[in-house]
């Protein structure tokens, strides 16, 4: 177990270099950050002084270890954009996709799974079909049709619910949250369910379809020959197996609902680190620009290493199968 984890902390390592490289890239190829922050009147000295100020005149290995270990404690420097640090607006910005990514994938969750469990059970079924309908129009249409039309039933047309913004949040230091307030819930409603369709409809299809390979497996009609109740058969053995191509899945999605909410947020102007994105390429701000690439790629390896730890959990032949190459 341990030579497993420091392996894949070997390559996230190894991942997060080849990452900030390309981060680093950016800086090189895309726009001058001299001229970006003094402008295009900025004399010859003062362009010079302030590379040697931001290190660009140092040879490229130094400035990737420089880029790497300010990286590494998470400073980005400023935002070309609006001039502060690039740290401190991650943290202002990160909780609103964290809440909004976190209650759309325990959507995703709570409603996929169940849904794809009766699908299975009942696959020739008038409910089952209509939610194997539904599933192929939630992974088929885009987030920001959607967002739309939810935003024209339930905003403009019915009135029940806001169509923009966080609403009202609770400040916890640095760390602000929507979730304490009935307001935050109102506007979380409509970008939520929006965000969620997609991976509650990947759930489902993938939970029926898992479900009904497990229920043809030997083991289960062994169960079966034991006389065990079906709540046991479905439940205890073939739903227990069938959860480990779902938090493969769902470990990817979570990352991806952080780091492509920027549609969803945009929709519903939202004010996460997805809005946060899109306003830095619209202005080339490569600052931020970085930090998010870094930040989500950071994210991504950390969801992977979890999802892996949970497989020995969930999967007992994992744990056999690890044993036995250690010995």
């Amino acid at each position: 177990m341990l030579a497993f984890i420091l392996r894949r902390l070997a390559q996230a390592v190894l991942v997060m270099l080849a990452v900030a490289f390309i981060a680093f890239m950016l800086f090189q190829y895309v726009g001058d950050p001299v001229t970006n922050l003094l402008g295009q009147d900025a004399t010859p000295e003062q362009r010079t002084q302030l590379r040697a100020d931001l290190g660009l005149d140092k040879p490229f290995p130094l400035q990737f270890a420089r880029f790497v270990a300010n990286a590494a404690q998470g400073e980005f420097g400023l935002s070309l954009r609006q001039g502060r640090k690039v740290s401190s607006l991650i943290v202002e910005r990160f909780p609103a996709t964290l809440e909004l990514a976190s209650i759309a994938a325990i959507i995703g969750l709570l409603a996929g799974i169940p849904m794809g469990v009766y699908a299975a059970l009942r696959r020739g079924g008038f409910f089952s079909q209509l939610m194997m309908t539904g599933s192929l129009l939630g992974v088929s249409l885009p987030n920001f049709l959607i967002g739309i039309l939810l935003i024209l039933i339930f905003a403009v047309l019915l009135k029940w619910l806001p169509s923009f913004g966080r609403g009202e949040v609770v400040a916890f230091g640095s760390w602000t949250s929507g979730l304490l307030t009935a307001d935050g819930w109102k506007h979380m409603i409509l970008p939520a369910f929006t965000l969620s369709l997609y991976p509650m409809a990947l759930v489902l299809r993938l939970v029926r379809s898992e479900m009904l390979e497990v229920l043809r497996a030997d083991y289960i009609k062994f169960a079966r020959a034991r006389g065990l109740p079906n709540r046991s058969v479905y439940f205890g053995h073939a739903l227990k197996n069938t959860l480990v191509p779902v938090m493969t899945i769902m470990g990817l999605q979570i990352g991806g609902l952080i780091a492509f909410a920027i549609i969803t947020e945009t929709v519903f102007q939202w004010p996460g680190m997805g809005l946060l994105f899109i306003q830095a390429v619209q202005f080339a701000d490569i600052p931020v620009m970085a930090a998010y690439l870094c930040l989500i790629a950071l994210i991504f390896v950390i969801i992977n290493l979890v999802v892996d730890l949970l497989y020995f959990a969930v999967d007992p032949r994992l744990r056999i199968d690890g044993s036995s190459g250690g010995h």
